[in-house]
């Protein structure tokens, strides 16, 4: 399971009600900020959520609108030492005008504990552990070394606790061996395998994130059966032609590509303030029923059905 936050939906420049791009993925003990627009660590605290164990960073792209507010969170967590090591996740463009931002500016010539350490993206598994993989994929958007984000749980078997009591397994450490794949035996002289106390496999939680995105051809299969799709949606399809000519997508576009890749929920954020939110909300749904337009502080669970 994922818990997914909006700190930010706005397009380009802030509004009155929506901040810069800023989302924050939960996972177990992992906390994940996807880019960080201007504005970002008051979005953070406005939340809820806070700075405790937010040591990841990923970056979509390098435009300013999706950056801009790392140079205030780092600022702080240099001073309150909220964190002491934090890892930010970017393209090589990305990295360079990051690495300028926070070398020539923030931290320039200034004497502090935070380790930061600039990791560059390439396409592929970014980092595993025993229950997912995080996975970057790339993104056409203007050029821009773009990157898009997916979160997936590992196919487990589930552990059948009655068939377990009906073989004698006790609760405690036999039962945590065999849901490890090892088999046991029992102080009656039984063994009792996994495959005793296992069901089949089931295919674990799939949340996408895509940035700016210029067109969706080239990511549909990443997208493929996702549980969710976090996806930018800045234009309506009447402005098809300025979407075009900018690198971004509309919702039609964005609907279509739920639809494509058979995603069960769609969120779209990225907000132009030319549209009220109920425009983007029926043209998306024009396409692709299962559909919210996001606004700052929304969360959701992601889950496989």
């Amino acid at each position: 399971m994922f818990e997914f936050a909006f700190l930010g939906t706005s397009a380009s420049a802030p509004s009155v009600h929506r901040g810069l791009s800023a989302h924050m993925i939960m996972h177990q003990d992992y906390r994940f900020l996807v880019d960080c627009g201007e504005g970002t660590q008051r979005q953070i605290l406005r939340s809820g959520l806070g700075f405790k164990r937010l040591d990841k960073i990923l970056i979509t792209h390098s435009h300013l609108d999706h950056i801009l507010g790392l140079g205030g969170l780092l600022s702080t967590f240099a001073r309150w030492e909220a964190v002491d090591r934090i890892e930010i996740w970017a393209g090589e463009s990305s990295l360079q005008r990051i690495h300028d931002l926070i070398y020539g500016v923030v931290l320039k010539g200034g004497r502090t504990q935070l380790k930061v350490e600039l990791k560059e993206l390439t396409p592929g598994m970014i980092m595993e552990d025993h229950s997912f993989e995080l996975h970057a994929f790339p993104v056409p958007h203007r050029g821009t070394s773009s990157f898009g984000f997916i979160f997936a749980e590992k196919t487990r078997r589930p552990f059948l606790a009655e068939k377990a009591s009906d073989l004698g397994v006790p609760i405690g450490p036999q039962r945590r061996n065999l849901v490890l794949g090892k088999s046991v035996t029992l102080s009656n002289g039984q063994n009792v395998d996994p495959d005793d106390v296992l069901g089949p496999p089931r295919a674990g939680a799939k949340l996408v994130h895509v940035g700016d995105a210029s067109h969706v051809d080239d990511i549909v299969d990443f997208c493929q059966g996702a549980d969710a799709l976090v996806v930018e949606s800045t234009y309506l399809e009447r402005e098809h032609e300025l979407a075009s000519r900018f690198g971004h997508l509309t919702a039609h576009q964005a609907a279509t590509l739920a639809r494509t890749a058979n995603v069960r929920k769609l969120y779209l954020t990225h907000l132009s303030r030319r549209y009220r939110e109920r425009e983007v909300l029926a043209e998306a749904q024009e396409v692709f029923r299962e559909v919210s337009v996001a606004r700052d502080f929304d969360r959701f669970l992601v889950k496989r059905a």
